[in-house]
């Protein structure tokens, strides 16, 4: 009687049903260790903001504070730094999308210098890149709420 070498049918579908099962139970906790760390990359890139707020504030008093990121960004080419182009955040922060996270600046008044400010971090796909919303102001308190940006500067809980 010849012997065959090799995997029976069984013994496959053994290991690639172990194999599913490793993967269902792997992938949820991937997924929310992604969403943590872009969380936690969003909470860094609204202190950073807060600090080139300030920064901008102090190098350009007549200005005050800005509304727009783009301000706080780096300059074009080898140019150097304006009040439109301050060069104070990274370009990817700058653009206004960053860790699957969108910032965005605001609130800020009429008058100049422009004396307040608040920054957001929304997350570009609620409950898949991130399940809280950031947000800070001109006091520099950071603050998040599950449900929305709009609560988050009135209601929200500090960080």
């Amino acid at each position: 009687m010849k012997r065959q070498k090799g995997f029976s049918l069984i013994e496959l579908l053994i290991v690639v049903a172990i194999i599913l099962i490793i993967a269902a139970i792997a992938i949820p906790n991937l997924l929310r260790s992604r969403i943590s760390a872009n969380e936690a990359s969003a909470v860094g890139s609204l202190r950073t903001l807060n600090t080139a707020e300030i920064t901008y504030n102090t190098s350009y008093p007549g200005t005050g504070f800005t509304c727009t990121l783009s301000a706080l960004g780096p300059p074009s080419g080898s140019a150097s730094a304006t009040s439109t182009a301050a060069g104070l955040i990274d370009a990817s922060l700058a653009s206004g999308i960053k860790s699957g996270y969108s910032f965005a600046l605001s609130g800020c008044g009429s008058t100049t210098p422009i004396p307040t400010y608040q920054s957001t971090g929304t997350p570009v796909s609620p409950g898949t890149t991130g399940q809280r919303y950031f947000c800070s102001d001109a006091s520099g308190v950071l603050k998040f709420d599950p449900g929305s940006t709009a609560n988050c500067l009135t209601n929200g809980n500090p960080i």
